[in-house]
């Protein structure tokens, strides 16, 4: 079975680096885009089983880009990342299939990618 394809976009390179590292020891394949131009842009090219996605990002941030995708595919998995907590409630009646706090602990991030991806 082919692994799950997973697209991490943040503006901070360390997060992205750290989530990459960790998804890719469970087997995922990882992609990389450090802003919501450049992960549509990825996203018109390929295929993902799960996005996981920042909401504090310049220019385009979180919210715009989860716009965006969704109308390029209503579909597409995507998962809100923030350092900032007080988000979670505003955002349970959106259209993001998930919601988690950044942290360098990555459980509470892969338990959602196993949730909303199936695999």
């Amino acid at each position: 079975m082919k692994p799950a394809t997973i697209l991490i976009v943040d503006d901070e390179e360390h997060i992205r680096l750290l989530f990459k590292e960790e998804l890719e020891d469970e087997g995922y394949t990882v992609d990389l885009a450090s802003n919501g131009l450049d992960a549509l842009d990825k996203l018109k090219r390929s295929a993902y089983s799960v996005i996981v996605l920042d909401i504090k990002m310049p220019g385009m941030d979180g919210i715009q880009t989860l716009a965006e995708i969704k109308k390029i595919n209503k579909d597409q998995p995507v998962i809100l990342c923030s350092a900032y907590g007080e988000f979670k409630q505003d955002f349970a009646s959106w259209v993001s299939d998930g919601y988690i706090v950044k942290s360098a602990d990555t459980r509470e991030l892969k338990e959602m990618i196993r949730r909303v991806s199936g695999v």
